[in-house]
């Protein structure tokens, strides 16, 4: 019997993940960095005990890109999906996109970051806190 929470996996399924720990509150950014790496408006991302994802399939499909010096995003070489990513000044910590998570999460969306940069097409319409605080100033995990 496997103690995860969660299942996770990229668009292929070649790459699948259980999650053995509930994510963190959930960040929305909207730098131009998140936008171009996910195609969208905005990443939805929350923060993971790194001890608490484990790659059940697809190692040899994770690739990694270092977007900016000491920020590595992890996506699948077969499909693109975007799957985590790891920042230095955060060890042991991975930012899951939350898209990928196959099941219903309790965590929401907490913050607004980056809104600066968002997308001019996109409104936001909701009353969460607004940031523009860099990444590196997000909590990397709340207990």
């Amino acid at each position: 019997m496997s103690d995860r929470l969660y299942t996770a996996s990229c668009l292929c399924g070649g790459v699948r993940i259980d999650l053995l720990a509930e994510p963190g509150a959930i960040d929305i950014c909207h730098c131009s960095m998140c936008r171009k790496a996910q195609g969208s408006a905005f990443a939805s991302n929350a923060p993971v005990d790194a001890r608490a994802v484990s790659l059940v399939s697809g190692s040899e499909l994770l690739v990694s890109y270092e977007s900016s010096p000491g920020h590595e995003r992890v996506f699948c070489r077969k499909c693109g999906s975007p799957l985590f990513s790891r920042n230095a000044r955060h060890p042991g910590v991975l930012r899951i996109r939350m898209g990928i998570v196959n099941e219903p999460v309790g965590a929401r969306p907490h913050t607004h970051f980056h809104v600066e940069s968002k997308a001019n097409w996109w409104d936001i319409n909701d009353d969460l806190p607004r940031r523009y605080a860099p990444d590196d100033d997000i909590p990397p995990v709340t207990e």
